[in-house]
């Protein structure tokens, strides 16, 4: 990616940028990497609520109601269509070898995959990758930046923050209409998400003393352990 391109980015993230400092004087901590602490705390409270109230039980009445081979269904078909944006990502990242192969687990996919419900790539041995746009900046050069906790999406950082709005219009079911199916997809996709966290939630609950301190440090660490590998 050129210097023209990077530049312009770093424009955009700097409104983000000035308001999460301004923000850190308000609510600085001693913690390192986590100024934000005070705040942090209180939002990540604040989901651990939502989640205890509405988002766990909704995610355990759905694997209770729903057959295992749909539940697969459903997150292979949301799956394949996140490998669209993995791969844009995959190649701004310089990494083209990875990016073709996650353009050709969605083409096989949704070929021959009913449309992705099915993960036939996985089993031709085109091995599924992750990546976003935060990963991208990373591999760019941008640091990660203050820990912050957001209302409901949880536990990201500076830089991740930033680039919510363009990993949003990467999402593909943004496009889908009429709204109200995207809406009723966007709602599946989310306790399906919560579906496949379920044991770890419990194994979070018996083990961490901290749970705050036990989630940013992993994070943090996935985070940076996924610049590193896209850098490679």
């Amino acid at each position: 990616m050129n210097n023209k391109v990077r530049s312009k980015v770093q424009l955009a993230t700097l409104p983000m940028l000035l308001m999460v400092a301004a923000l850190t004087g308000c609510a600085s901590t001693n913690t390192p990497g986590d100024p934000l602490e005070g705040m942090n705390r209180a939002v990540f409270s604040f989901n651990d609520t939502v989640d205890r109230v509405a988002l766990k039980p909704a995610a355990q009445a759905y694997e209770k109601v729903l057959p295992s081979f749909v539940q697969t269904g459903i997150s292979n078909f949301f799956g394949n269509l996140a490998d669209v944006w993995t791969g844009v990502n995959q190649l701004l990242e310089g990494n083209g070898a990875n990016g073709a192969s996650d353009f050709t687990r969605v083409a096989i996919n949704t070929t021959f995959g009913l449309g992705g419900v099915l993960d036939i790539a996985t089993e031709a041995r085109l091995p599924k990758h992750k990546s976003d746009f935060g990963v991208t900046l990373g591999v760019w050069g941008i640091g990660a930046g203050p820990y912050v906790v957001l209302p409901i999406l949880g536990p990201t950082n500076l830089r991740d923050t930033a680039a919510l709005p363009v990993d949003s219009y990467g999402d593909i079911w943004r496009y889908k209409y009429p709204v109200r199916w995207r809406n009723v997809g966007y709602g599946v996709r989310l306790i399906d998400r919560r579906a496949q966290l379920l044991d770890a939630g419990t194994l979070l609950d018996d083990a961490a003393l901290d749970k705050y301190q036990f989630v940013r440090d992993g994070y943090t660490q996935r985070r940076q352990s996924q610049v590193d590998n896209a850098k490679q």
